[in-house]
């Protein structure tokens, strides 16, 4: 049975501990200024992130392929829903041009879901991978994958270009997916992250598996640790966890904001379970510090 949310909720203050600082780094301008210049796309704009200002003042940045419109309407997702527009062939020169001039030793792909396409945009992933290859040979390659409606061989495309780290956010726990997740199902999100990791032992690659879940939208403590033993039981060795921040009064509202201890307790909680790296507060994204972990330690990748 979904939660039921009181819309009231979303006019509470927000806790100390969410608020963000206005960026005053003339990196971050820069970052803006050569993203606007190449015609891309990031998912720091478009979800709304909390720490672009962070990043970008970093010159880091996370790449969204395949346009900028969404086949899907997630409850908590702030990227537009709409009739996408056709692939842009030269997308995968420009990231990868991007990269090249922000000098990156570890860049995050993702990309919006293109149910419209036949292939989930999964060949536009693969292509994407190659080229940033191509010109930044030494660069940690991750990508934030949609579930390609569960189609094993869109998956195996993307694999078959090696990204080092093949990231598919469960995004909360079972009983909430229904409400969450539009299109999406836990289990077919599971089944995803562990067919990339079998098909990369087949293609005889490492590939760390790695996932995230949004906190604060009524699921119970016990729930979120068993997503943490589905996901474990799936092969993941990676985890983010971090708050839900609603994007706008049409999203799900935030049911609860978790506390800073708590989301440290999770993270101990998570590595006694196994994870090898885990990412847990409140502004934690799934592409946030990402170059923390190096898939090279993981030693089931």
């Amino acid at each position: 049975m979904p939660v039921k949310i009181d819309p009231q909720l979303h006019r509470e203050k927000k806790p100390s501990w969410i608020r963000v600082r206005l960026p005053n780094n003339p990196v971050f301008w820069d970052t803006k200024g050569m993203i606007d210049d190449l015609k891309l796309v990031t998912v720091c704009e478009e979800a709304q992130c909390p720490n672009r200002w962070e990043c970008w003042g970093q010159g880091t940045a996370t790449f969204m392929i395949a346009g900028e419109r969404c086949t899907r309407a997630c409850g908590f997702c702030a990227v537009d829903t709409r009739r996408p527009l056709p692939l842009e062939a030269d997308e995968p020169d420009r990231v990868a041009e991007a990269v090249k001039r922000m000098g990156l030793n570890h860049v995050v792909i993702t990309a919006v879901a293109r149910d419209d396409l036949a292939d989930g945009g999964a060949c536009h992933f693969a292509n994407t991978i190659n080229k940033v290859r191509e010109v930044n040979p030494e660069t940690v390659i991750e990508v934030l994958v949609p579930d390609f409606i569960g189609k094993d061989d869109c998956l195996w495309v993307v694999l078959e270009a090696a990204p080092e780290i093949f990231n598919h956010n469960l995004e909360t726990v079972e009983r909430l997916t229904p409400l969450v997740r539009s299109q999406a199902e836990y289990w077919r999100s599971l089944k995803v992250l562990k067919t990339a990791r079998e098909m990369a032992t087949e293609m005889g690659r490492r590939c760390a598996t790695k996932s995230g879940i949004m906190l604060g939208l009524g699921e119970k403590e016990e729930e979120i640790f068993q997503a943490m033993d589905d996901l474990r039981d799936h092969n993941v060795t990676v985890l983010t966890l971090g708050q839900y921040l609603r994007p706008s009064p049409n999203h799900l509202p935030v049911v609860e904001y978790i506390e800073p201890a708590l989301f440290d307790r999770y993270k101990e909680v998570a590595l006694e379970k196994g994870f090898r790296h885990v990412a847990s507060g409140p502004l934690v994204r799934s592409s946030y510090h990402a170059a923390d972990f190096k898939p090279e330690l993981d030693p089931l990748a």
